[in-house]
């Protein structure tokens, strides 16, 4: 399945909230469809779906990016759901996103891609690059890149930068400390689940 471009409250309605894919907060409370506001209790692999769902439309991958991303948290040592989580969250354009310098994951991989970012003054325009620690960050020295992204900083989706990294606000750069606390993940869902939903998959 392709990246998903449509409406975003409606996926929040169904999934919960989800800071990587939209700040914004609807009206409306109930599922959508025609019989969203009725309470069905959901079925052992519809639990297991919506992890999943939570994790792709947050992070904005394909479905094919997201088994790979489980090989890859599977061959690591350590819990997999969380190494999953770890993985994910060093990807550039969700750094980006962390560090406020995006409203949205989706904003933030445009960001990357236009060549406003810099990894170890390198510019890198690749949104899935795997940064590592001690990797250091920063937004192109141009107007342009810097304009854009104190615009974005005036309302920054979340208000904690994540404990893994130093922000220089100022400078508008940025260094990788090490890897995420799982408590530090803005995503709320069950990994554990996500893992039990390929585990016949993979």
């Amino acid at each position: 399945m392709a990246r998903y471009t449509g409406a975003r409250l409606r996926v929040t309605r169904r999934l919960g909230d989800l800071p990587g894919l939209t700040s914004k907060k609807g009206n409306k409370t109930a599922r959508p469809g025609q019989h969203g506001a009725e309470q069905k209790k959901l079925t052992q692999y519809a639990i297991r779906l919506e992890e999943k769902q939570k994790i792709r439309f947050n992070y904005g991958l394909s479905e094919k990016q997201l088994m790979n991303y489980i090989k890859q948290a599977k061959k690591l040592k350590g819990a997999t759901g969380t190494i999953l989580l770890q993985l994910l969250e060093m990807r550039l354009d969700n750094l980006v996103f962390r560090l406020g310098l995006a409203p949205t994951i989706a904003a933030a991989r445009q960001l990357v891609s236009h060549g406003h970012i810099t990894v170890n003054q390198l510019s890198v325009s690749i949104a899935s690059y795997q940064c590592q620690p001690g990797d250091k960050l920063a937004v192109k020295d141009n107007a342009a890149s810097k304009k854009l992204v104190n615009t974005y900083l005036e309302s920054p989706a979340l208000s904690n930068v994540p404990q893994n990294l130093d922000f220089d606000k100022k400078n508008l750069t940025a260094k990788v400390l090490g890897v995420i606390d799982r408590e530090w993940v803005a995503l709320k869902l069950n990994e554990l689940f996500v893992i039990e939903y390929y585990s016949r998959k993979i």
